[in-house]
């Protein structure tokens, strides 16, 4: 007899932060293994077009605005997602932004924000989605981290630190699930081109480079796409019952170094 029973055939999956960037690349991937994916995020019009594409290709998907600052939009979000799909199998959090600035220089209601966000957000869905899993005894919830949650950077604003609080949250929430049959992971991106602080001046992101090359934190200029970190969600919800990879950590290649003079080609 195995361990566990295997994964059902069909693995409804919610993903939180899914209108851009590793949250759009993962409803992709997901729906592309066969997942029915219900997709969320504050703006609904571009979950809805991305759903309309997976669909189009033969997929399952759904959208719905959720906002993870809001219990109550927690709440229809997971409700409409079960209607159209059945019980979730599969969470995916990684609803977010960034906003540069100084810790101290930081309006605190702007830091508050960005911890509601990333940290406070993901606590809800979780919140909504465990006792179901807890019921059925299985489920995945992949949580996008950073790698600011162990390597802070300057003038991040509250981002590092509320990474570093989602990381020290998800690895309790894994200590508390140990036999539940619910498997609780990180998956903690390096430098990734997304839409994620793009909004931001010349004048506010000038200096926030110049700082974290002062800090040795830009080591080079190669960055992950989205769909890298698309890859690494789908291999840690893919793995078999019994096995949980707990951390994975997603970083660019450094580019080539020059072939020294004599070397082979």
């Amino acid at each position: 007899m195995p361990r566990f029973e295997p994964h059902p055939d069909r693995r409804p999956v919610l993903i939180a932060g899914a209108s851009s960037g590793i949250g759009a690349a993962t409803a992709v991937a997901l729906a592309a293994l066969g997942h029915p994916v219900t997709l969320g995020a504050r703006r609904v019009e571009l979950c809805e077009e991305l759903a309309g594409k997976i669909r189009a290709d033969g997929g399952e998907a759904y959208a719905h605005r959720l906002d993870v600052t809001d219990a109550a939009s927690v709440d229809e979000f997971v409700t409409a997602a079960e209607r159209a799909h059945g019980p979730t199998e599969i969470l995916v959090s990684g609803a977010g932004d960034i906003e540069f600035s100084l810790v101290g220089e930081m309006d605190p209601e702007r830091f508050l924000f960005q911890v509601q966000v990333h940290l406070v957000g993901a606590q809800r869905l979780i919140h909504r989605v465990l006792p179901g899993m807890t019921a059925r005894r299985r489920g995945d919830l992949a949580v996008i981290s950073s790698d600011c949650a162990d390597h802070p950077r300057p003038r991040s604003g509250a981002y590092s630190a509320a990474k570093n609080g989602l990381e020290a949250m998800v690895g309790q929430l894994r200590m508390e699930l140990e036999g539940s049959g619910i498997r609780a992971s990180l998956v903690r991106p390096g430098p990734t081109l997304t839409g994620m602080g793009m909004d931001s001046t010349p004048e506010i992101v000038g200096p926030v480079l110049r700082d974290w090359k002062d800090w040795g934190l830009a080591r080079h200029p190669y960055m992950l796409r989205p769909h890298h970190l698309a890859d690494a969600v789908a291999t840690v919800v893919s793995l078999p019952r019994g096995v949980h990879m707990v951390l994975v950590e997603v970083q660019p290649e450094a580019p080539l170094r020059p072939v020294p003079d004599g070397g082979e080609s």
